[in-house]
């Protein structure tokens, strides 16, 4: 048995926010049905790279789910999902705020023929405000939010995070709302609604950035690989290419002077405290780079873990994919596709003693599962 078995979601999810929500709920072990339109289905099938006619991209988002196609501009499609939803536990969608009225298909419809339906919705912007009908990328989100403004380094223009942090985080934040809808439900017996802006999320994760603003009247900039509070937290370029270094305590500062030989460093009135050193950021960084290129990045990464120090090398994604740790905790699994053969994909990061999880399907074609699931769950 999985943490969620039983938990019937319907989902009308498209792009990334809204499927990342869904798959994680699957991965739990909801049973995930993913209405797509007929013909095209999801627009991120069409996303590369591919692997034969398997959008790789679709795939990393809508493992395990299955899929079933529906013509929601048609009365006979909007019958159907009416009739779905009177069967489902959650249902999600991420259309732009009045799509699902428009078919007939909102909360307070839906919620009339199943008062314990939790309906969930995710959009660029939220239900309300002057945004409310924009339409949104996760480069969007990033921009308006503030993150592109601290991200890279201070000369550089301005740079977006390295992954779509405003779709992700939007929908882990949709996925643990749903979570906690589903356990208000034990105890009242009703759904309810659930609504979540892109941007709202975004700025909830950067809720240090705007404490520091608001504690200090300052801006906060782009700090390249530092950390705003402490240091040294960066990376160092060594012989061969870079270390990073995180010395968060000032224990661990004291035992890193002394593993690069400079224990003097540790009673410099510039360095000699968190706060010294902050203050005087340059002149420790020019003092640390001038060692940290003397040796390549293993041998600093044996020295300093010896003395509890942490540090890691920089790794790309095809490093880190083969990391030992990685491999020790599945994070890289395997999964058959029907057409592309064996794929491997991220696993779940949760680990439950007793309801253990593990990702075992590849992500369905379009319309694969249709019949099965009008049987199911409408006898049809």
């Amino acid at each position: 048995m999985t943490p969620l078995d039983g938990l019937r979601v319907l989902d009308f999810t498209w792009f990334l926010s809204g499927p990342f929500a869904t798959m994680i709920l699957g991965d739990l072990g909801a049973d995930v049905v993913k209405v797509e339109a007929p013909g095209r289905g999801d627009p991120s099938r069409k996303a590369g790279p591919f692997i034969g006619d398997l959008s790789a991209y679709f795939l990393s988002i809508n493992r395990g789910k299955r899929s079933l196609v529906l013509d929601l501009k048609s009365e006979e499609g909007q019958r159907t999902a009416t009739k779905l939803a009177e069967q489902a536990d959650v249902l999600v969608e991420n259309f732009v705020p009045g799509t699902m009225a428009r078919w007939g298909l909102d909360y307070e419809t839906l919620s009339e023929i199943n008062p314990r339906l939790i309906y969930a919705s995710c959009s660029g912007f939220g239900q309300t405000g002057p945004r409310a009908q924009q339409l949104a990328f996760d480069v969007i989100i990033q921009a308006l939010a503030g993150t592109m403004s601290i991200t890279g380094h201070a000369d550089s223009e301005p740079v977006r995070v390295g992954y779509s942090v405003g779709d992700l985080g939007a929908g882990l934040f949709l996925a643990v709302g749903i979570l906690a809808a589903v356990e208000a439900r034990h105890r009242t017996g009703r759904g309810q609604y659930l609504e979540l802006g892109m941007l709202d999320a975004q700025i909830a994760l950067l809720e240090n950035a705007f404490t520091r603003y608001f504690a200090t009247g300052e801006v906060p900039g782009p700090l390249g690989s530092c950390h705003p509070l402490i240091v040294p937290f960066q990376a160092f370029p060594s012989r061969d290419g870079h270390v990073v270094v995180a010395a968060g305590t000032e224990e661990q500062w004291v035992r890193l002077c002394r593993v690069i030989e400079r224990d003097e460093l540790a009673n410099d009135k510039r360095f000699a405290t968190n706060i010294a050193r902050r203050e005087n950021i340059p002149a420790l960084v020019q003092e640390l780079s001038a060692i940290f290129e003397h040796k390549p990045t293993a041998a600093w990464v044996d020295l300093l873990t010896a003395e509890e120090i942490p540090c890691a090398p920089i790794q790309n994604i095809a490093e880190a994919a083969v990391d030992p740790q990685i491999v020790a905790r599945s994070m890289i699994v395997e999964v058959d596709d029907a057409n592309a053969g064996r794929q491997r994909v991220v696993n779940t990061p949760l680990r439950f003693s007793e309801t253990p999880t593990m990702v075992t399907r590849s992500s369905p074609g379009l319309g694969e599962h249709s019949a099965k699931i009008l049987k199911e769950w409408l006898g049809q």
